[in-house]
């Protein structure tokens, strides 16, 4: 990724072409007297899931789905 350092002014002036670039590709830092202060990264598509990479990396009791008893609602000890 290509990243570029602007001035704060530059960035009002040319917002419209500089959201293009980041569009594309570029990572822009915002520059305020020599301070970064903003960072414009280029959007990311959104990652798909895929199901099967950690096979049996969750495991569930055999008694998950077994009724609670009444004094777990209760609250009595």
């Amino acid at each position: 990724m290509v990243t570029r350092a602007i001035d704060i002014h530059e960035l009002q002036r040319n917002l419209d072409a500089l959201l293009s670039e980041v569009n594309a590709g570029t990572e822009i830092v915002v520059m305020d007297a020599n301070r970064p202060v903003a960072r414009l990264l280029p959007p990311h598509p959104e990652k798909q899931r895929q199901p099967g990479l950690h096979p049996e990396a969750i495991q569930m009791a055999d008694d998950f789905d077994t009724p609670l008893p009444e004094n777990f609602w209760l609250g009595d000890s």
